[in-house]
């Protein structure tokens, strides 16, 4: 079997509303078929690479390809896990947690995106929250980093309910403007303090020297 090679395709975090894991090729489809219909308006650019200024097709193929690459250049030192997020059974979003020397380093990334129709519904706190979970829970991190431009009210106000601390800013060259990117950083202690959705992760053991770590879920 599959799982017996590559086990992350047996990892599921679930909260009440949503179940994250890894997609089957149909699935994929499903999350491409997701990002062409659209992810924001666009008249804005919450991204620091403008892959969603594809024309719809090329998108979709993007995230296929895109999802392709970080399963295939995954190693312990470097690795992104992207998550596809379902409601009801439907494909919604993508959630991703990344790390670089995470054994030695313990900090994580968080980085996502909902379908529009999707949007307003607090399915984007869900998610960051399960992954979250998954991070200090899970994995034993010590620190989880976002970043959102100052003009992604949504995407900041899900990092402060989740009691993210400001961390700085930086500037970046986007669409042919500066930018200003709010960095974010959510310590573990905060976490343990401010954790409000219940999550279940399954799977996760066979998984945890592809994550740099060996031994047993911290669970």
């Amino acid at each position: 079997m599959l799982m017996d090679h590559w086990p992350l395709t047996g990892l599921r975090v679930k909260t009440p509303r949503l179940e994250l894991r890894l997609p089957c090729e149909e699935e994929l489809s499903d999350l491409a078929d997701v990002a062409a219909a659209g992810v924001h308006e666009p008249d804005r650019m919450p991204f620091i690479v403008p892959w969603t200024d594809l024309p719809p097709a090329e998108r979709a193929r993007s995230v296929v390809q895109h999802h392709w690459l970080r399963r295939g250049n995954w190693t312990p030192d470097n690795w992104a896990l992207n998550l596809c997020v379902f409601k009801d059974g439907c494909v919604v979003g993508l959630q991703t947690l990344a790390a670089r020397d995470f054994a030695v380093l313990r900090q994580v990334s968080t980085a996502s995106w909902l379908g529009l129709q999707h949007q307003g519904q607090g399915i984007g706190t869900e998610m960051r929250a399960a992954v979250l979970h998954l991070a200090f829970t899970g994995l034993g991190a010590v620190d989880a980093v976002s970043g959102a431009f100052e003009d992604n009210p949504s995407s900041l106000c899900v990092s402060e309910k989740l009691g993210y601390e400001l961390d700085g800013i930086e500037q970046w060259h986007v669409r042919e403007r500066r930018v200003t990117m709010q960095r974010l950083r959510l310590p573990r202690a905060r976490w343990d303090m401010d954790q409000r959705i219940s999550v279940t992760i399954s799977g996760l053991t066979p998984c945890l020297q592809l994550f740099g770590q060996p031994g047993e879920a911290a669970f």
